[in-house]
């Protein structure tokens, strides 16, 4: 957010990061969906999850690759499951 001196002031936000919707009417999921799909070549598979998080019962986070997730991290160039 920026002040009226024309600061930015680091600990705010104007992006709702959350569940709800905010002044245009789209969720975070709409709109990570709307700009995912955007471009020409893109298809729904570029929307898809790419990341899996868990947590146990002790409080301990686990993120994994997606099983869904069309480029996965690995040697240089791009590498696509099939």
């Amino acid at each position: 957010m920026t002040s009226d001196d024309g600061t930015t002031d680091p600990t705010s936000s104007d992006s709702d990061s959350g569940a709800g919707s905010d002044s245009d009417g789209m969720t975070f999921e709409e709109k990570r969906h709307d700009q995912l799909t955007r471009a020409p070549k893109s298809d729904e598979s570029d929307a898809a999850p790419r990341i899996e998080v868990s947590e146990s019962p002790s409080g301990v986070t686990r993120i994994d690759v997606a099983d869904t997730a069309k480029v996965t991290p690995g040697k240089a160039g791009p590498q696509q499951r099939a």
